[in-house]
């Protein structure tokens, strides 16, 4: 018979937590441990948006953690050394490697330069490293230098100094052995990893840039991050799994941005098939006379698309897309295309695939080379590993520490309320719209069913998809001269959620509080035009301003960041990043401007968070197991 208070599930429970804690003494510890981490400072979260394969730049923010690095840099030196000096160690943080080859081409690399670095950085690392219990530091510490940097860290002055003296004489055998180049770069990733505690990617690591193969390098390497999808993620996600319409849609951004390197150099994806039948099929002088670069594979990709996302639409009634369906509208004697009721003129008559009959069907060699690329696609061992990391660490939203995480919108309807889509019969809006959309993509993956391979397409592109969120005019600005027919209607949400109330019942309907905060990428800000990235009186943080280089004209920016710290929340505007070499030739760092969002009354804990409330729960538990030790429910162990 169980004692009061005990039911048999939850004895189970404790009988479990008991192989981790066996006796009081364990428990004990554990209590003890805990609740001295709720009175430790919250860690740093860093949330960053749209990076768009711009590696370079995506690495130096990652490097200076947004500034996070220069700022306890500063305050750890303060004027004791120049801003100049202050300049030199934070290159020497983001870059260790390179900056040291500098150094030695300098011939500046005496055992005083080396002394004097190791000083620094160890006190930057000290600093850092007083915010965390020694526990988390120790898991932190580079393996093969994991005992002297803890001895290191730990190492204040004493009655005779012995402890300095101790200290100095490691850094000196350091020097000694010849491994002072690896021990400074080991010191400078303890930093970066101890500057911020975790890194939020809120969407859109592909397309534009050249190089988001490394940026998935760089993210697989991560202690610890997570992803919030973006359209064009998910689009890759879909490439990934097979469908042929997200695989021609990548294709088609990457020749719309001049960037093939990302599938030929990246995962080594072959395109001479389909770059062969497109010369073989489709003319050259349309070029000529049209102001749109409609070469031969422009015209293969974006028929092949046109078919392919006809074929969707047609199966999916529920996706409400039949307006797209523009192909059986073409009129090649007229040379136009009727698009609600109104002709335009197209840039090119040039379609000899199209069957007048059966128009979006694709033809006999346009199936093969479909095929092919679908294999490709399915068949890559580096692009298959990437995309199974996103569906890991990644999801379509995430609530954390009040603010709710996502890349494109709420679907909302004009009135303010949730826009709903239908699928098997079921309506889904708001939040439920958000755990569908997720559910059926990690379906996709896992089965490659040809529903849930549609809704990957979908999700892309969807009026209401959560991902998208507009009416996206592919055919339009492919082939429509009038570029009055390529704007894009946007969702509501957009313009109704610079409404404080709008956003405190989308946060209410995520179970978040209404003084809570809604991270948002996807749309890039327009500082040049006057817009902020802090909306609705600070419930809404749009922080894509403009990592891709190819927005920076119009943005007038090239990114913001978001520091979340126990010091509050601030958002960085980051100016475009030059190269790596004159950073490293100048220690020229990103130039940046901070508006300050929160800055709370006292410093924020980590009994303040997510995880406080997580390790409460757990202390309760403890206490429970304890009661049951001490009332003989349970037997301790040695």
């Amino acid at each position: 018979m169980l004692a009061s208070g005990y039911t048999e599930q939850r004895v189970k429970y404790l009988r479990l937590l008991s192989r981790s804690f066996p006796n009081q003494q364990a428990v004990f510890s554990e209590i003890i441990n805990l609740q001295a981490i709720l009175n430790l400072p919250k860690g740093t979260e860093h949330f960053m948006s749209d990076i768009h394969g711009e590696y370079e730049a995506f690495m130096h923010i990652v490097n200076n953690c947004s500034g996070v690095v220069r700022e306890h840099v500063d305050v750890a030196f303060g004027d004791a050394l120049s801003p100049d000096e202050r300049a030199e160690l934070c290159t020497l943080i983001y870059y260790p490697r390179e900056k040291l080859e500098r150094v030695r081409a300098s011939h500046a690399d005496t055992p005083a330069w080396y002394q004097d670095a190791l000083g620094k950085l160890v006190r930057v690392a000290r600093r850092l490293s007083a915010r965390y219990t020694r526990s988390k530091v120790r898991k932190a510490l580079p393996d093969e230098y994991a005992y002297i940097i803890d001895e290191l860290l730990h190492t204040h002055p004493d009655e005779e100094n012995y402890r300095v003296r101790y200290h100095d004489r490691i850094i000196s055998s350091v020097l000694e052995t010849g491994a002072a180049d690896d021990f400074i770069a080991s010191l400078a990733a303890l930093i970066k990893r101890l500057a911020v505690d975790r890194l939020h990617i809120v969407g859109d690591i592909y397309d534009r840039g050249a190089h988001a193969d490394k940026v998935m390098d760089v993210l697989m390497d991560h202690y610890a991050l997570d992803i919030q999808w973006g359209n064009h993620d998910i689009l890759w996600m879909g490439a990934a799994a097979g469908e042929p319409a997200c695989i021609m849609t990548v294709l088609r951004n990457n020749l719309r941005y001049d960037n093939f390197e990302v599938l030929e150099n990246g995962y080594g994806i072959g395109l001479r098939e389909l770059a062969l039948f497109a010369e073989r099929t489709y003319r050259r002088d349309e070029a000529e006379i049209s102001s749109m670069d409609l070469t031969p594979l422009v015209k293969a990709i974006n028929v092949m698309l046109a078919k392919l996302e006809g074929q969707i639409i047609m199966r999916h009634p529920e996706f409400d897309m039949a307006d797209r369906l523009l192909l059986d509208k073409v009129d090649r004697d007229a040379g136009t295309v009727v698009i609600d009721g109104t002709a335009h003129a197209l840039a090119t008559c040039d379609f000899p695939t199209v069957d007048p009959a059966r128009p979006y069907e694709l033809s006999e060699e346009e199936a093969r080379i479909m095929e092919s690329l679908v294999a490709a696609f399915r068949g890559n061992a580096r692009l298959q590993r990437h995309i199974a990391f996103l569906y890991e660490k990644g999801s379509v939203y995430l609530r954390c520490n009040r603010n709710l995480l996502f890349h494109g919108c709420v679907p909302l309807n004009q009135d303010g309320t949730f826009a709903a889509i239908l699928s098997d019969g079921e309506q889904h809006a708001g939040r439920c719209l958000f755990d569908f959309c997720d559910t059926v993509a990690r379906r996709a993956w896992r089965t490659r069913a040809q529903a849930d391979m549609d809704w990957m397409w979908y999700l892309w592109c969807g009026r209401t998809s959560p991902l998208s969120g507009r009416t996206v005019k592919t055919f339009e600005r492919s082939f429509v001269a009038d570029k009055a027919a390529w704007a894009e209607p946007r969702n509501p949400y957009w313009e109704l959620a610079r409404d404080p109330g709008i956003c405190q019942s989308i946060l209410r309907a995520f179970d978040l509080p209404a003084d809570g905060h809604i991270v948002n990428g996807h749309t890039p800000v327009r500082a040049k035009e006057g817009e902020g990235p802090v909306r609705a009186d600070g419930r809404l943080l749009m922080i894509d301003g403009g990592f891709c280089r190819a927005y920076q004209a119009t943005t007038g920016l090239a990114g913001y960041t978001l520091i979340y710290s126990s010091h509050g929340m601030r958002i960085k505007a980051h100016r475009p990043f030059e190269s790596v070499e004159k950073a490293l030739d100048e220690n020229a760092d990103i130039a940046s401007t901070t508006v300050e969002l929160e800055i709370p009354d006292r410093t924020v804990m980590v009994s303040d968070t997510d995880t406080g409330a997580d390790i409460r729960e757990q202390i309760t538990d403890l206490r429970q197991l304890l009661s049951a030790y001490r009332n003989g429910i349970l037997p301790e162990r040695a």
